[in-house]
């Protein structure tokens, strides 16, 4: 293949990696529209979604292995190709942890922890996500750093929920043995719980991603783990 040609397809891959991640994006704030409206058929349009991340996924996958196995490529054409693949990895399962936010999202009937910003936190994560694709879209270390950075935020907001979600629960009076609602009520903590947790995960796979890129652009794995 003419060099002019291949470095169209390394161009065409990084093009489609970046059109899956907005697709991504797009699923994960719908799923966080869907829990703060309560709303079960928009997270339905999440869930049935996936198929469709799934077949992107697999796409590029095969593009990522054709690229190696027929061009046998180098240092920093490696790095990117393993790179890309590796980040869309991480896209799928942000894919899938968008999928389990649009099933919470018709399980509770009303908000039993109002205090708990969940759209703050999804906010974040989204942030950190399209931070992320900048890095590895621009080939940009110190944004891969900044992403590093805003993971530390994002524990500590999850955190602080947690936390709050146990205090609360401590205080209230309704967990009494003889009260109807209990098991509701547990139900609707676990799910808070979850998603808490869900979110904090996405936040994970953007960091993976920026250290992928890092790891791509300067052959730097400090962000690995």
């Amino acid at each position: 293949m003419p060099r002019e040609q291949y470095q169209e397809k390394l161009e065409s891959l990084r093009d489609d990696v970046l059109y899956m991640s907005e697709v991504v994006a797009e699923r994960l704030r719908l799923a966080l529209d869907a829990l703060e409206q309560q709303d079960a058929e928009l997270g339905e349009e999440v869930i049935t979604g996936d198929a469709e991340i799934n077949e992107m996924y697999l796409e590029l996958e095969q593009e990522c292995t054709d690229l190696i196995a027929l061009q046998q490529p180098v240092a920093g054409d490696l790095r990117f190709i393993a790179a890309s693949f590796k980040i869309i990895t991480d896209l799928e399962r942000i894919a899938d942890l968008a999928t389990n936010l649009g099933r919470y999202a018709g399980d509770a009937e009303k908000e039993v922890f109002p205090d708990v910003d969940v759209q703050r936190i999804g906010d974040e994560t989204l942030e950190m996500l399209d931070t992320a694709m900048d890095a590895y879209a621009e080939s940009d270390p110190d944004t891969c750093y900044e992403v590093a950075a805003m993971d530390d935020e994002l524990d500590a907001l999850c955190e602080a929920a947690s936390e709050l979600v146990v205090r609360d629960l401590i205080k209230r009076e309704q967990l009494d043995e003889e009260d109807d609602d209990v098991e509701e009520t547990m139900r609707d903590v676990s799910r808070l719980l979850l998603t808490i947790r869900d979110l904090e995960r996405v936040g994970d796979h953007a960091v993976n991603i920026a250290a992928r890129s890092l790891y791509m652009i300067e052959n730097n794995d400090e962000l690995l783990y």
